[in-house]
């Protein structure tokens, strides 16, 4: 059987996928801390449908920041169970960040096009191709 060259494309996809996952890991909890710090720090829009408690959220957003950071570092190696983690992280980042909306429209609405880019890009690539990341 034939073996195909990893591509190159791929391989960066990986490691774009990687470093974005802590990137949004390290945004999550430095809007955890902000919310933590001070509570008043975040303006919520009226008669929003979701309406959650400043500082829960900040714990969320810092617990989960944490957790996106650890993931982003697995992809680097190499292993299926890490991409997987990934994907479902980020999108679960991807809701969580539909509900912080009232409180920071443009910023949740980078994320979760952020969250996107990495459930693409880890769902290009395979266990062979992950071997060269």
């Amino acid at each position: 059987m034939a073996t195909r060259d990893v591509s190159g494309w791929t391989v960066g996809f990986a490691v774009f996928a990687g470093v974005m996952l802590m990137m949004i890991g390290v945004f999550h909890a430095l809007a955890g801390l902000a919310a933590i710090i001070d509570d008043q720090f975040f303006v919520v829009s009226k008669n929003y449908a979701f309406e959650f408690d400043t500082t829960a959220w900040g714990w969320i957003h810092l617990i989960y920041g944490a957790i996106l950071v650890f993931a982003g570092y697995r992809i680097f190696s190499g292993v299926a169970w890490a991409r997987i983690v990934g994907i479902t992280l980020a999108a679960i980042s991807a809701v969580a960040n539909f509900f912080y909306i009232p409180y920071q429209p443009v910023w949740a609405m980078l994320i979760i096009a952020l969250d996107v880019l990495v459930i693409a890009a880890l769902c290009a690539y395979g266990t062979r191709e992950a071997q060269g990341v």
